[in-house]
């Protein structure tokens, strides 16, 4: 294997995805025309009617990389993303290509997690290139019915790191809140910003470091809310750790997607409800959805490492992102967690301060998982004493 690089020497890569007609052409252009003083490489997995090439190429598109009339470079994937992903570092090296940058333009039918897979399976790439973030864009006027119809669209969502709403201003305020609500709850870790792509902060959309392990694991107040709405309820339980939610030890049956159990407007409350009669399915019952593990007890490392192994091993295609900062028994520092799919990793991150309150706290991004048996079995892990 080769010797990792320096940090800032490694090119950052930008994937940048959102289902059909968002804008991701919309807002790759501005990036290539405003984006003064950086050469960006470009990546598009294929070149079709509204592609940049309409505006900015300068050669025949036969070929497979194009130098754009603005000094960045354009490819299209034509065949396996990491051939080209090495074709590009090989005449970059050489001196043949000069580019700072790289932004994966993926297709709008297109799930992130092979793109963000290849990052991790080929030592040449991974010592070379750093995946920065997945940038996301959804369209405000269409974006409910895509995530109600499209797999792929709840998939991108999951995926993200960084979330840009677009078309707001077709929109009422009502709906907009409603479809920012619904994407929290599919991923609580991800920045959520409406944008006007003429008005966009470009630094935003880079160096965002959305796959850096020492990133602090931001999760979006609003879910931990709606996940816990009323903290004093009790179910008559001991619980060893403090969730954010209970539903692994309440006894009923959360089969359904519960992230979305707040907002259908019953009176009562359904994680207590037994009237067979009361649909509790929320509106939207989304396929991917996001929970939270906590605890301020620390983790036996062994019996962590085997069923987070096992867990992976078994719903590793489902799993889209996860992440965490773990509290390990006999370790002083933290430990730093991520994975996608079935790729995880972990590295120790900065020491206990001793006015710190030691705790883990985990987010789970991915398609009908089973939150019980996460959580019982993480609670399984738990150093006895």
């Amino acid at each position: 294997m080769n010797s990792p690089r320096n940090p800032d020497e490694m090119v950052p890569v930008t994937i940048l995805t959102g289902f059909l007609g968002a804008g991701k052409t919309t807002l790759l252009k501005r990036i290539l025309t405003e984006y003064h003083g950086k050469r960006i490489a470009v990546i598009e997995n294929e070149f079709g009617p509204e592609s940049i090439d309409n505006e900015l190429l300068v050669q025949d598109q036969n070929e497979e990389i194009i130098e754009l009339s603005n000094g960045c470079v354009c490819c299209t994937v034509r065949g396996d993303l990491m051939r080209t992903l090495n074709d590009l570092r090989i005449r970059r090296q050489a001196g043949d290509l000069k580019f700072e940058r790289i932004i994966i333009e993926t297709t709008g039918m297109a799930n992130p997690g092979p793109v963000c897979q290849t990052f991790f399976m080929d030592d040449d790439i991974a010592d070379y290139y750093r995946l920065d973030a997945v940038v996301t864009v959804v369209d405000a006027k269409h974006g409910m019915d895509t995530l109600d119809t499209q797999e792929e669209a709840q998939k991108q969502v999951g995926f993200a790191d960084r979330i840009l709403v677009s078309k707001k201003d077709l929109v009422t305020e009502a709906e907009y809140a409603a479809l920012r609500r619904r994407i929290v709850h599919m991923n609580p870790r991800a920045s959520i910003e409406a944008v006007h792509f003429g008005e966009t902060d470009l630094k935003q959309l880079i160096d965002i470091s959305g796959f850096n392990l020492n990133t602090i694991l931001d999760i979006d107040p609003q879910f931990l809310a709606d996940e816990h709405p009323d903290a004093a309820h009790d179910h008559g339980h001991d619980h060893a750790h403090d969730h954010d939610h209970d539903h692994s030890t309440c006894g009923h049956d959360h089969s359904h997607d519960h992230e979305h159990a707040h907002d259908h407007g019953h009176a009562h409350d359904p994680a207590t409800c037994t009237d067979p009669t009361h649909n509790h399915k929320p509106p939207h019952s989304d396929d991917i959805g996001a929970f939270v593990f906590k605890s301020n007890k620390p983790f036996d490392p062994e019996r962590l490492e085997e069923f987070l192994g096992g867990v992976v091993q078994v719903y590793g295609p489902d799993l889209l992102r996860y992440k965490g900062i773990l509290y390990m028994k006999g370790i002083n520092r933290r430990m730093l967690f991520q994975g996608v799919h079935m790729m995880m990793g972990a590295e120790p991150g900065k020491p206990w301060l001793a006015s710190e309150k030691k705790n883990t706290k985990m987010v789970f991004i991915g398609r009908k998982l089973p939150q019980e048996i996460f959580t019982k079995g993480l609670e399984q892990c738990l150093a006895k004493s």
